[in-house]
């Protein structure tokens, strides 16, 4: 299944209805299921169980084309398919029960703010969860959750606390309507939560010191890396359509007081030239940092710290550099884009709010820069 020529054969349909997604605040239903059918939540699922297993730059190519058409689509076709990793660390029968169904979405949230006791065969499981991307239209959620011994949390042999994935049928939680933000609207990303439930041994799995039960060279490729590297791939998409809504608007806008239009003047060539090179530049490395890591996971070699570092340091560039490349885009476009009716307004706060993920947030700048000074450096999270 070609994901790439599906998501660009659904962009048009996205563009005419990205305003519908930004008022209704989610991903409606029938966009959700067109993406599932278009195999862009299975992308990143084991060939064992019919998934597609794609290579990440293939995974990437695919979500930036639908952030190309909507940045909010765009961030949910990251998460429901970055979620599909999961089928690779679970239980294999419970990867089979979840993932067997071509047309499944899931999802959930990385914060380790659930709290689960051990019972049983599985867990007894409380909590509440924020950025719970498309989570409406999810099947499965899951939450990242430590695991309690009395009031103190359960330590693995690093002296970590084990806080694993938990997983869940969605009609098990509650979903709140927190959702009230400038940026990525459609996103849907409000909280969600459990209360009382139980979750088998087999719907948990760790992602700090766990290994996938899968042996394709997608699983040996750093899972952290790949969703730092998603949320540059929505930037980037995002950060193209900019530059494509400037242009539009330059050949026709008069700024004004001038008879020339803004793309017969010198400042706005040499400012759109700028903002070309910078979105080049940082593609160019997002893709090199892709290829490197992806080398070696097919040749069945470690990813070295180096390599993981570099995946966080491109994803980060990436999503700032875009911002920066919206932010100019959006300058040049003067007041006929302060209007909530021009699409460089919604670009401008999507890219924004891009920015802020934890992924790709000001610390990770540090964490590449520790790894390039030769210093020690806890790679969990690499």
């Amino acid at each position: 299944m070609d994901t790439l020529a599906n998501a660009r054969a659904l962009q048009p349909s996205l563009r005419t209805r990205a305003d519908e997604i930004e008022r209704a605040r989610r991903l409606p239903a029938d966009i959700a299921g067109e993406f599932a059918r278009a195999g862009l939540f299975r992308m990143a699922v084991p060939h064992s169980i019919g998934g597609l297993e794609l290579p990440p730059g293939e995974i990437m190519d695919s979500i930036e084309a639908v952030a190309q058409a909507d940045a909010s689509a765009g961030w949910c076709v990251m998460i429901g398919a970055t979620s599909g990793m999961s089928a690779a660390y679970l239980e294999p029968s419970v990867a089979r029960e979840i993932y067997s169904d071509p047309l499944v979405i899931t999802g959930g949230s990385n914060t380790p703010t659930g709290r689960a006791t051990a019972e049983g065969d599985g867990y007894r499981l409380n909590g509440r969860w924020p950025w719970v991307s498309g989570g409406a239209n999810c099947r499965w959620l899951k939450g990242i959750s430590v695991v309690m011994e009395g009031d103190k949390p359960r330590l693995l042999p690093s002296g970590a606390p084990d806080a694993r994935m938990m997983v869940f049928p969605a009609e098990q939680a509650t979903l709140i309507d927190t959702w009230q933000v400038a940026g990525l609207n459609g996103s849907g990303s409000g909280d969600m939560e459990v209360n009382d439930i139980h979750v088998r041994e087999g719907c948990t799995y760790s992602l700090v010191g766990g290994h996938a039960r899968e042996s394709g060279p997608l699983y040996r490729f750093p899972a952290f890396g790949l969703l730092a590297l998603g949320i540059g791939a929505v930037a980037l998409g995002n950060a193209r359509a900019a530059i494509d809504d400037l242009i539009e608007l330059a050949g026709a806008k008069k700024p004004q007081g001038s008879r020339r239009t803004l793309a017969e003047r010198g400042a706005a060539q040499a400012d759109l030239a700028r903002a070309e090179a910078i979105l080049r530049s940082a593609r160019a490395f997002f893709r090199e940092a892709i290829d490197d890591a992806w080398n070696k996971a097919q040749q069945g070699e470690a990813i070295a710290v180096e390599e993981r570092a570099a995946l966080r340091l491109a994803a980060t560039h990436a999503t700032r550099s875009s911002a920066e490349v919206v932010r100019m885009m959006y300058e040049l476009g003067g007041g006929t884009v302060l209007y909530s009716s021009h699409p460089l307004q919604r670009r401008f706060r999507d890219a924004f709010a891009a920015t802020q993920h934890m992924m790709i947030a000001p610390p990770s700048w540090e964490l590449a820069g520790r790894v390039l000074m030769g210093l020690p450096t806890d790679a969990s999270m690499l």
